[in-house]
Parts: structure tokens; C-alpha cells; sequence
């Protein structure tokens, strides 16, 4: 079999970063049984650690998400090796082009209209709620005129968002109706869509969905603060793992609805719920990748699973084993984001490892370094640990470091 993996993410193979340490495709994907391809971007090929003598044909090419240029890359590698039989992305931010790709190149896998169900947001909830799954009022942007129709129909506050978008970037909550047609006027209407806003505690499960649309694996956690706070607002962000309970059951079984109910099959996912102050559970939105953040190494330090290999085995082997599970462990994590006035220098910073018996990993800034802006939740933060314990004392020392982290940083002159 001749597999083509696409690849944007780097490796960090020193220091204390555990970015991407999970997907190591030299391990993970059998190169002496498959010719094994790969195309790159610039940061990506810091990525691809397999030897060279193993790999059949490396494209570097400036955007592995330009449609044109992964199109064309994946023909040149079709064209030194041969026909391709998978072409892997495991990017969210990738998944729509390689769809694409395959289409356009007649390649086995999904197809664009195949993603949508777990990319396009209008797609999703149309489904989840013919297989019975609440959803919050929804409507694309057809014109200015009828968002505002259904801002009025459905009222404020409103959440403004991407139907394709991914880690609450250009997601908007909008409080009136003077808010809302200010931002209609600035952003594509054809990229967006309104939603009902649904107050309550956001959760996530994260697990995967096998060749039938079964789960034989998930985790369900509950965030401390929500991604649209950390990502507009410059909020911590945090996560713990819930143990059994009758709520955890509940959200078992919405999760395989929806999995279901979106045909989702032998690929790892990411949905995000809420859970109202009534007890109702709302669908949010699911990814059909693994979770971002510390989800992949908190769920194979707790669970042995490592959703990477999972996903591989599926498209490379296709077939998938899941550990057996014994006992209920919990964990969380906790990302504290970079400070305003970026870039700036770090004079210093609170330790907390020593602090708290929860703490497995803890990543943060070395007094002198300098702090840059941009990048998502795997840059260094001001903060990031990953906990390992019961659920009630997670939590807990999550919500203490939340109060007590300190950072002191001075400006760099640029």
C-alpha cells in the first residue's frame, strides 16, 4: 500500500515540550510494509523523524493547505512512487483540503461531502437533530436580512461563528442587535452562521468511533472556563475528567448518538456538549480528530490509549484495538494564556510542580525568554500542566493555580 501522509505539525524532540509526541508516524505507521510518502510545509518537516532511507518521496511545499499546491504536490509523489491508496491528514485544519484532494485525484477515503458532517457546522446539527439530539437554533448568514431575522425571532445574546472553523477562532458572542450588524458588515456571510445562545457547563468527550459507528472508547471531561473565553478573552482554560456518575451515563449516550446519527466510523472525534442548569444535554459541535490541548496525552497517560495509533490503524491495517480499561481514573489539564503586550521578555514565573501532587507534566516560560505572539493552545503559554487524580482534587488545585499563577514579563522593544 502506498500511503501519503500530509503533515503541518512539528516534533519537539529536546527540552520539555510534549507537542505532538503522540503522532509519531515513524512508529505508528509500518514504512517497511507500506512505501510511505509524506508532504510537508516548512514547520512540518521538523515533523517527520522516520528515516530517510524508509520513506518513499518527501514534497515540501509552502501551504499544505492550498488546495492547488497539495494537489499538485500529491501528483508529483504519485508520479515518482506510484498510485496512491491513503492519503492521511490529521490536521482539523487539513481535513477539508484532503478530501478534496482525493476527489479531484479519484484517491480511496473520505470524500468533501463525507467531512462535512464533522466540518461544516450547519451539516452537523442538521443531523444530530434528525437522530433526535438537541440542538441550539441555528441559521446560516444567507444575507444580513435574514440574520437579523432570526436574531430577532430567536433573541440576544447570540453566538456568531464559522461553519467551518475550528478552536473558537473568529467565533463571536453578540449581545444586540447594533453589535450584530456591525460584524455582518466585516466577516464573509457565506463562512457563517448564528446560534442560539445555550447557558451551562460546556463538556467534551473524546474518544473513537470504530468501522460501524461504535464507541469503544471514550473519555468524558468537563472544561473550567470555555474556549471562547480563552481564545477572545485571554481566560485559563481547563478540563478535568469526569468519573462515573449518572450524568457521565447520559453523556455516554449522547455521544453515541451523535456519533451515529453523523455516520462517523474507524476515526477518533472531539464533541463538545452542554449540560444546561436544568440537566438537559445540547449538542455544541464534534470534530472528527483528536482532541486539541492536552486531550491526547492526558487520555494516554490515564486510559494507555493513544488516539494517534488508533487512527492510523484504521486507515493503514484497518483495524483498531483498544486496550482493555480497568478502574476510573481522572485528570485534567490547565492552559494559561500568554499575556498582553506580546513579545516581551520573562522575568518570572510561578512554578507549581512542586506545589500540588496532582501536577504529572508542567510547561512553563524560563525567566529570559522571550515571549512571542500567535499560536494556539500547543505554544508555550504563561502556563500549561497536565493533572493526574480524582476528579473532586483536580479540579480543585486547577481552580487554586488559577488563583495563584503569577508571570512577570517586560516589554521587547521591536
Amino acid at each position: 500500500m502506498h500511503i501519503v501522509v500530509v503533515n503541518r505539525w512539528p516534533r519537539f524532540t529536546q527540552g520539555p515540550r510534549w507537542d505532538f509526541s503522540m503522532g509519531r508516524f515513524e512508529e505508528l505507521i509500518d514504512h517497511e510494509r507500506h512505501r510511505v510518502s509524506y508532504v510537508v510545509d516548512a514547520v512540518g518537516a521538523t515533523g517527520i523523524l522516520a528515516d530517510p532511507e524508509r520513506i518513499a518521496s518527501t514534497v515540501q511545499i509552502e501551504d499544505v493547505n492550498d488546495f492547488e499546491a497539495l494537489r499538485d504536490a500529491v501528483r508529483r509523489v504519485t508520479d515518482e512512487v506510484g498510485p496512491v491508496d491513503r492519503l492521511i491528514a490529521v490536521s482539523e485544519f487539513t481535513l477539508g483540503i484532503a478530501a478534496e484532494v482525493r476527489e479531484a485525484l479519484d484517491i480511496p477515503g473520505p470524500r468533501p461531502e463525507d467531512v462535512a458532517v464533522y466540518r461544516n457546522k450547519l451539516r452537523m446539527k442538521e443531523l444530530v437533530a434528525k437522530a433526535g439530539v438537541r440542538v441550539p437554533r441555528f441559521d446560516a448568514c444567507e444575507s444580513a436580512g435574514s440574520a437579523l431575522e432570526f436574531a430577532r425571532a430567536t433573541g440576544f445574546p447570540l453566538i456568531l461563528k464559522p461553519v467551518s472553523g475550528a478552536a473558537s477562532m473568529g467565533v463571536h458572542r453578540v449581545e444586540d442587535e447594533a453589535a450584530l450588524t456591525a460584524l455582518l458588515s466585516e466577516v464573509d456571510l457565506a463562512d457563517y452562521e448564528l446560534e442560539e445562545f445555550v447557558e451551562g457547563v460546556i463538556h467534551h468527550v473524546d474518544g473513537f468511533a470504530d468501522a460501524d459507528a461504535g464507541i469503544p472508547f471514550m473519555a468524558v471531561s468537563r472544561y473550567i472556563n470555555d474556549c471562547l473565553a480563552f481564545e477572545a478573552g485571554g481566560q485559563p482554560l481547563g478540563s478535568v475528567v469526569v468519573q462515573d456518575s449518572p450524568l457521565r451515563a447520559r453523556v455516554h449516550e449522547f455521544a453515541r448518538r451523535c456519533v451515529s446519527g453523523l455516520g462517523m466510523t474507524s476515526m477518533p472525534f472531539h464533541l463538545e456538549l452542554f449540560v444546561t442548569p436544568d440537566g438537559d444535554l445540547v449538542f455544541l459541535e464534534i470534530a472528527g480528530r483528536i482532541g486539541g490541548a492536552e486531550v491526547p496525552y492526558l487520555t494516554d497517560k490515564l486510559f494507555g490509549v493513544n488516539l494517534f495509533e488508533l487512527w492510523l490503524d484504521a486507515l493503514c491495517e484497518g483495524r483498531a484495538t483498544v486496550p482493555p480499561q480497568t478502574g476510573d481514573p481522572s485528570g485534567g489539564w490547565l492552559i494559561i494564556p500568554k499575556p498582553a503586550g506580546l513579545p516581551a521578555e520573562v522575568v518570572s514565573v510561578t512554578s507549581m510542580r512542586d506545589r500540588f501532587a496532582t501536577i504529572w507534566r508542567e510547561l512553563v516560560p524560563a525567566p529570559g525568554e522571550v515571549m512571542e505572539p500567535g499560536g494556539s493552545y500547543d505554544a508555550v503559554h504563561s502556563g500549561r500542566f497536565i493533572f493526574t487524580g480524582d476528579e473532586p482534587a483536580v479540579e480543585e488545585d486547577i481552580r487554586k493555580i488559577i488563583a495563584g499563577f503569577h508571570l512577570e514579563t517586560v516589554p521587547v522593544a521591536r
